[in-house]
Order: C-alpha cells, then structure tokens, then sequence
C-alpha cells in the first residue's frame, strides 16, 4: 500500500483548498494512506476529510525553527515508512521534517533555497495555475503532467450527532431559518466588513423572520459584541463553540456571509448557500469554491492592495460596501435555491 504524507497548510481556508489534492491522490493510488502532518487547530477540518487516514500535530508555529525537535519528529516519522512527502507551504523550514524523515520522493514547488532538501520541486507556471486549489491539486500527478479540470470542489463532512449536542449546550434551535455571519478575518482589518454593516444586514432579515447566528473564534469576539450590540437578537457564538462545533452548527444555515476567511472556506466545502465579501483580497486567487456563491465586492482602483491594514487609511472597499448589496445577493441565492 502506498503511503504519503503532506505537510499542510497553517491556515483554515488554505487546509480546506487542499482537499483536491487529496481526491486526486485516491483517485491515483485506490488505497492509498495520506497522513496530514498540520497544526493542531486544522484538526477539526481534516478530521472531516473521508480521504485522511491520520492527522498528525505540526507543534512548529510561524517563524519558529527549533531545529533539533524538528529533527526528533522527522525520525519518529521516518519510522513510518512513507513513500512520498508532499509539501505545501513553499518555506525552507516546512522541508525540514520530511529530508529529517528520509522519505524516498519528497515533492513540492520552489521556495525559500530549499532544492537540496527537495527532490521532486516543480517550478510554477502562476498564468497556467492562478489560483491557489489548483497549485495544490496540481502536486497530486507527475511533473509535466497537465492539471485535470475542472478542479472538484473541497466537500466536508458532518457529525450530526456532535451537531445535536451542540444545538442542546447552546440552547439553540433550527426551527427558524439561520443565517450565519462570519465577521472575523483572522489576516487582519482590510479584510473585515464593518460591524455596522454586519449589523444592518442582521436586522434585515431578523426582521423577515429569519435567525442570525455569529460565528467566529475568540480572537471575533469584539466585533461580533458590537453587531450584537447594534442588531438585538442576533446570537453570538464568537468564542462560545469549538471548531467542529462551528463546522456543524454552520451545516444547519440557509446561507452564510462572511468576509474572505476561513469561515468562508468551511462555508463553501458544506455546500450552503454563501456570500463571499471581498476588500484588500482577490477572488481571482482565492474564490469560494463552490457554485452556490455570489461575491460581493465594489473593485476599486485600489484593491485588491492584499494589504493587512488600508495603507490609504480609508477602507473605502469595505466601508462603502453597503448592507444592501449583500441582502440582494442573498435573495439571489435563495431564489436560485428555491428553482433548484
């Protein structure tokens, strides 16, 4: 049986866009074991991976070298057996583990000056593979190897049971329609939709009977107190649910907004409804991937900037962008639902 393990992803949405890659692999090698070597926070996302035989903790944070344990995990691993390494991130530090583990064929793209510690480096072509689902998906063939289109979009699982328990610990209910807002952004403030406007769309459609539950992590917590702040009723769960809780409770939305997060991302591989919110970012590199998105977005002059922070101080992207817009796209939405 061939054995592969992938170095993934730190971040949410990024984990979440690798899954094609892993479909492809099953497709390629029917029995294939893929191990996930990712962050401890990703194991919730993985976990909801039919393709994944093994998560195992990547302990490394950003920027952090710790060279000898990083040698000690690479020959616990080396123990393993794994045919193949595949690894994402394009840092020197992410090749580390795997030359450490002496896996035979150890693929990924340039990057960093890493090309001893790598032995089957693609160099990327970003006309041919501009966005970033297709350059992980593109790792799963041959060197050369042209990438099979159309790229089939992320799909996670559920546990409804763990979903009926978090309905009962939060003393929630779905016998009303949800809407799901997602105001966090973890890459920083260009990237979030303004509270107010959060707040008006909350209630918009309280106001048409609808229920709208914030989800976010703890890091959401103040932004999603001033929407509920200025939209009563609104439920804020920001902090109050793990992960896993959050993918499953999210299952249970008629349609979800959220800024270009990896809310968004988990939004998009349960297939609900979603409208994607775009300022410094570009959908052009990382769209919802799902056929049931609309983006909203005013394009201006100047963005995408990809800036953390407005560097001309307005945020005129996301400011400007008013409840209205987002609400129509949610009637889009639901209309197209309802003759489908």
């Amino acid at each position: 049986m061939k054995k592969i393990l992938i170095v993934a992803p730190a971040w949410v949405g990024d984990a979440i866009m690798a899954q094609p890659l892993y479909r492809r692999l099953s497709e390629r090698w029917p029995g294939v074991q893929i191990d996930v070597l990712a962050p401890p926070w990703t194991r919730p996302v993985h976990a909801r991976m039919p393709e994944i035989s093994e998560t195992i903790d990547n302990p490394f944070g950003h920027g952090s070298l710790r060279l000898m344990q990083r040698l000690k995990l690479g020959r616990q691993l080396r123990k393993r057996g794994y045919d193949q390494v595949i690894v994402l991130p394009n840092s020197l530090k992410s090749a580390l583990i795997p030359w450490f583990a002496n896996i035979p064929k150890r693929t990924g793209w340039v990057g960093e000056a890493r090309f001893i510690l790598m032995n089957d480096t693609r160099t990327l072509d970003p006309i041919a593979l501009p966005q970033m689902v297709e350059r992980f998906a593109a790792l799963a063939d041959d060197a050369g190897t042209p990438l099979a289109r159309p790229v089939p979009h992320p799909r996670l699982q559920i546990n409804a049971a763990a979903r009926d328990a978090a309905l009962a610990k939060l003393g929630l209910s779905a016998d009303k329609p949800i809407v799901a807002c997602c105001p966090g952004a973890e890459y920083g403030p260009a990237k979030r939709w303004p509270a107010n406007h959060f707040a008006d769309l909350a209630n918009h459609r309280m106001a048409l009977g609808e229920q709208v539950w914030l989800f976010g992590s703890n890091k959401d917590e103040e932004i999603a107190g001033e929407i509920a702040a200025l939209a009563p009723g609104a439920v804020n769960l920001c902090g109050r649910t793990s992960l896993a809780e959050a993918i499953d409770l999210m299952s249970l939305a008629q349609v979800v907004v959220a800024n270009d997060s990896g809310l968004m991302h988990v939004a998009a591989g349960l297939d609900r409804p979603l409208v994607a919110i775009y300022g410094s970012s570009s959908p052009e590199f990382t769209p919802p991937l799902s056929n049931r998105a609309e983006i909203v977005t005013l394009d201006l002059e100047c963005s995408p900037c990809f800036e953390r922070v407005c560097p001309l101080g307005h945020m005129n992207c996301l400011n400007q962008l008013e409840a209205g817009r987002a609400n129509r796209a949610i009637n889009k939405l639901l209309l197209l639902g309802a003759h489908t």
